[in-house]
């Protein structure tokens, strides 16, 4: 017999930067800084994302697009990427991200694409604590606690070796 699920997701939603912390600020500031710094000639979509480890070291990535298209990467991954290269025994706290289109200088709020979301949801796995995710918007920012409610049924390491 057929039975429903119900996933409930709590996302909050701030109408102010005021309201966040001045780390979570900074956070958003330095992602949407990085969003003018992407290369994206392409999709004239620009994406930057900035993430701060638990010793405080914070990182920031943009996308980079190539005529090639799956050659590009993300503002996310580029983001994560390097910290896991750079900082691998690194806890992930928290990671912001903040878009706009062409030469605009209005943002809005965007969740990360499904390979992104993956590719996160394996530094929360491996880290075995949550990342927190903060998408910024011209009027809202959105905060969820963690990754894994971006993918509620995930696919992880324990898929593979269970």
């Amino acid at each position: 017999m057929a039975k429903k699920l119900n996933l409930n997701i709590e996302i909050v939603t701030y109408d102010s930067l005021d309201e966040l912390s001045k780390e979570d600020q900074e956070l958003l500031r330095l992602a949407e800084e990085a969003t003018f710094k992407s290369y994206a000639p392409y999709s004239n979509f620009n994406v930057g994302a900035a993430l701060i480890l638990e010793n405080g070291e914070i990182v920031t990535g943009n996308n980079q697009e190539n005529a090639a298209y799956p050659s590009g990467m993300c503002a996310e991954r580029s983001a994560i990427y390097w910290a896991g290269g750079q900082y691998p025994d690194q806890t992930i706290k928290t990671i912001a991200i903040a878009a706009r289109k062409g030469e605009e200088k209005t943002f809005i709020p965007i969740s990360p694409c499904g390979a992104c979301r993956q590719a996160m949801l394996e530094y929360e796995v491996k880290q075995e604590s949550p990342i927190r995710l903060l998408m910024k918007g011209e009027k809202d920012i959105y905060e969820l606690q963690s990754i894994s409610d971006l993918l509620p049924f995930k696919f992880t390491q324990k898929d593979l070796f269970e």
